[in-house]
């Protein structure tokens, strides 16, 4: 099955559907993007659409059974692309909007990551939270 993320004018996922892999092949049986897209826009009357890979996450596919696959080959697209992405053409992904102003756009895992790395600390055996503070560009502990 192939997934296909419906777009807005502005590029945020509106939604994602799933197509029968029968219906993205080619004349030569070979799986199209530009097929799948075809086809989507039949049928809905919407004609923005990109593929997404569902077992794509932070630039890493991922196995049905949630192990790292072998084959990084796969990872397409950055992200799956879910209600809460947007698809950003310039770097063809699926990432979350930009949190902060301050944050900044890393491909390598297309994901966003702070000016400050986040602090790892344990109370109790517990991984603590903490929030970004934009203004004081620092993290705060959440008690």
């Amino acid at each position: 099955m192939a997934h296909f993320a419906k777009l807005s004018l502005d590029n945020e996922v509106l939604s994602v559907h799933v197509v029968n892999n029968s219906d993205c092949l080619n004349e030569n049986g070979i799986e199209d993007e530009n097929i799948g897209i075809q086809y989507l826009t039949k049928i809905h009357g919407w004609s923005k659409w990109k593929k997404t890979s569902y077992n794509t996450i932070e630039n890493k596919y991922y196995n049905p059974d949630s192990t790292l696959a072998l084959d990084q080959s796969k990872a397409f697209r950055g992200n799956y692309a879910g209600m809460d992405k947007i698809y950003d053409e310039v770097n063809d992904i699926f990432i979350i909007k930009k949190p902060f102003p301050s944050w900044i756009l890393d491909l390598n895992n297309a994901s966003w990551k702070p000016p400050i790395e986040k602090p790892v600390t344990y109370t109790d055996g517990v991984n603590d939270a903490y929030s970004w503070d934009e203004i004081n560009q620092i993290w705060n502990k959440i008690n």
